[in-house]
């Protein structure tokens, strides 16, 4: 594991406009020009079910391309980082860790291949070929407390660019895991992207600790990984994809502003995910303009989640 000790540094940004689907371009005005720029302060929100009715982004309204917008085509790479001193506890090493290490290897499966339909403003497809390159050594920061209450992009943007430090890689993904519960707080995790002080772009996301909370547990009887690892596998899976169809806020998403994972969130089809590691994740699926318009979707009990895929169980 890389464990880091790495000073956090702190940024002035002269606007921090925290609305969903919304990029900000405001420049860092502060006087240290070390300090990474926050070019994305747009916080795609992950939402738990306490917060938002399950399935109610969906609907008949498609996503939409917004001219310009921008999509990942080229392969991923994936490199977590895990942020607060409960991280040096094996406890949470051999689960949350070892765990989250086999979503990101098979993640590139079926699941993933139902963000492929969309397209940027080059016209390719996005892509569903992640990597993480050294699952045995992420980036463990556990000499620093993890942020509680509402965490700004920012922080977590400062907290990418100190532990990477002169490894960051340009538009490399850093899913940044605290050991912090959400409390009252109403998302679960959210994507953004920035800039660090050496001109690298990244693209980051934001995952509270998940054990125990009611509001963000997709309720997995299936898989057999603990109630925390399950719940943090099915947000991971939902900024994943909206990372990989709309990074920058700019690309996909509906005439309210919610993203393809927004429109099916916290729905799920009638079985678990094998993922091609052969590791099994509840997670849920993905919205599809093409399924809607085909009337395909998963099915859970008695209602059909139209335009709701997940690479396996579509009707």
């Amino acid at each position: 594991m890389k464990v880091v000790v790495a000073s956090v540094a702190m940024v002035t940004v002269c606007a921090a406009g925290i609305v969903l689907a919304q990029s900000d371009t405001s420049k860092n005005t502060g006087a240290n020009n070390k300090s990474p720029e926050l070019r994305q302060l747009g916080k795609h929100l992950a939402k738990g079910q306490a917060d938002q009715h399950a399935g109610s982004y969906g609907g008949s309204n498609p996503l939409l391309f917004h001219a310009g917008g921008t999509v990942v085509s080229s392969t991923t790479e994936v490199h977590p980082i895990y942020w607060g001193p409960k991280w040096a506890d094996s406890a949470f090493v051999n689960d949350k860790i070892a765990g989250l290490a086999l979503f990101y290897a098979g993640a590139s499966s079926h699941y993933l291949s139902t963000n492929t339909e969309y397209t940027g403003s080059t016209g390719l497809h996005t892509t569903d070929l992640i990597v993480e390159p050294d699952p045995d050594h992420p980036y463990i920061d556990s000499a620093h407390a993890a942020p509680t209450g509402d965490v700004q992009p920012i922080a977590v943007l400062n907290e990418v660019c100190s532990v990477v430090g002169s490894d960051v890689k340009r538009h490399a993904y850093y899913p940044v895991y605290v050991d912090s519960p959400r409390g009252s707080v109403g998302y679960c995790a959210y994507h953004s992207s920035g800039t660090c002080a050496n001109g690298t772009p990244v693209d980051f996301a934001f995952f509270f600790n998940l054990d125990g909370d009611r509001g963000c547990d997709p309720v997995d009887t299936e898989t057999g990984h603990s109630q925390g690892l399950s719940a943090l596998a099915n947000v991971s899976g939902h900024e994943l994809s909206e990372r990989q169809t709309d990074p920058f806020g700019n690309a996909w998403f509906d005439r309210l502003g919610y993203e393809n994972s927004d429109k099916c969130a916290w729905t799920f089809g009638p079985s678990a995910l094998t993922f091609s590691n052969n590791t099994i994740w509840k997670v849920q699926g993905n919205w599809s303009n093409a399924a809607l318009t085909a009337n395909r979707g998963y099915v859970s009990g008695i209602t059909k989640y139209t335009g709701c895929i997940d690479g396996t169980n579509e009707f």
